[in-house]
């Protein structure tokens, strides 16, 4: 019986008496393999107790410390037909030599002589400005001269006015004295009227004395006409200050008027010049866009258009350039959960695809083919992979990374942090604690004041 069921057991006497089971206990292997498991578990519970650096582990690729220096594509800034092409995949090319050549194909572009012909508008223009120029400063000298005859005019009428007032006054003293007169003859007349009635005086004089009478009284009438004539002509001097007045601002307003009427359109034909040289400019820089050529030294990487008569629009990627002058790094990504725990000059594990190596993640000093490098750039904002990117530059202290690393190759990383047991480390994993928070020593220089 195979004595499986847990009912019925045979008693260890009866077993025994049986001398295979009496030789089981007493050989020597049983023995040795005991003393071995014994000491593989010492082993392991010692083990338990040595140093362990904890880490964060990416994986990335192989990139270039600068955005200027990864591979770049060059688009074409204007649409055209592809015309001829200079280079081919794999080509090296200098900063401005031409990769393609394209013609035009839109219609306002077409004329050959584009711009020549915008060229000689804008130089007809600026003819054009000189000559308003000219007009504007001929228009100011005649303003000039209008302001000055007018003044000279309003000085010739006011100096008559003034002749009229000093006529006007002494026509005013004759009449003065013509009334004089008047009374003078009134009353000689009356006396030799009277001497004549008493026999004094004979009728001649008194005739004499009537005509005297008579004469004065007809010269006052000649004197008030000419103190009116006076009078006639200074209102006639007032009148034609104000007609002169009058008649000169109406010419200087319609020089005035010609003049603003030349510098508007000065303006207007130098905002046409503004213009044209804007033209001008931009199509003297178009044409030098048929030419597309390299902005650094590089590689052409490859053709992403093709052919000969194919049409490309403005911005359309045409071919792929990897600068041949780079600085080397890598970009890891890692866990939301292990972001706090990196900062900028981080020391960091590199290791790269097809580079021979031996990786202990723990011991890091025990590995083979991995380079040093430090955190330069952590970006804090989660990738679409779901984790953070983190920029690694070489270790300047350290043994210089392999030449022969090509852009875009993988990399794997580890970031080292503190040290801890290795029973500690199992404890961490077993329950899914992340890492210590390490804070990286850093030297503190106090400057002397």
């Amino acid at each position: 019986m195979l004595n499986l069921s847990k009912n019925n057991p045979i008693p260890h006497s009866l077993l025994v008496k049986y001398s295979t089971v009496k030789e089981l206990g007493n050989r020597p292997h049983y023995k040795i393999l005991n003393r071995i498991i014994l000491a593989f578990s010492i082993i392991g519970l010692l083990v338990l107790f040595l140093p362990w650096t904890q880490n964060i582990s990416g994986a990335g690729a192989v990139t270039t410390l600068k955005p200027n220096q990864r591979p770049q594509t060059i688009q074409s800034l204007i649409s055209g037909r592809i015309e001829k092409w200079y280079v081919q995949e794999g080509d090296f090319v200098k900063k401005g030599d031409t990769i393609l050549f394209i013609s035009e194909i839109k219609e306002d572009y077409l004329d050959p002589n584009l711009v020549k012909n915008t060229k000689n508008q804008m130089d007809a223009k600026k003819m054009s400005v000189q000559s308003y120029d000219g007009k504007v400063n001929s228009l100011s000298s005649q303003i000039q001269a209008i302001e000055s005859e007018k003044r000279l005019k309003l000085q010739q009428a006011q100096n008559k006015i003034r002749q009229a007032f000093l006529k006007i006054k002494s026509d005013s003293i004759d009449v003065i004295a013509s009334k004089t007169q008047v009374k003078i003859a009134t009353t000689q007349f009356n006396r030799s009227v009277q001497l004549n009635n008493e026999g004094l005086k004979p009728l001649t004089d008194v005739e004499e004395k009537r005509l005297k009478l008579q004469d004065a009284e007809a010269k006052i009438i000649t004197q008030e006409n000419k103190y009116l004539t006076s009078k006639n002509e200074m209102i006639n001097a007032r009148v034609e200050i104000n007609r002169i007045s009058a008649e000169y601002n109406e010419k200087g307003s319609k020089a005035q008027s010609d003049q603003f009427t030349a510098l508007s359109n000065q303006f207007d034909t130098k905002a046409q010049v503004n213009k044209l040289e804007n033209q001008y400019a931009n199509y003297s820089i178009r044409n030098g866009m048929y030419y597309i050529k390299a902005p650094q030294d590089g590689y052409v990487n490859r053709a992403l258009q093709s052919g000969i008569g194919e049409n490309i629009k403005e911005g359309t990627s045409i071919v792929s350039i990897m600068p041949s002058v780079y600085d080397i790094a890598v970009e890891t990504y890692i866990a939301p959960i292990d972001l706090p725990l990196i900062k900028k000059g981080e020391r960091v594990r590199v290791w790269f695809d097809g580079w021979p190596t031996i990786v202990f993640s723990g011991w890091p000093d025990m590995s083979y083919g991995t380079f040093g490098g430090k955190v330069v750039a952590i970006e804090n904002f989660i990738s679409d992979n779901g984790k953070y990117r983190v920029l690694i530059a070489p270790d300047k202290n350290e043994e210089k990374w392999p030449k022969q690393l090509s852009i875009g190759a993988g990399a794997q990383s580890i970031a080292l942090l503190n040290n801890v047991p290795i029973w500690f480390e199992l404890w961490r994993s077993l329950n899914g604690f992340p890492p210590n928070y390490y804070q990286p020593k850093s030297k503190t220089v106090k400057e002397k004041k």
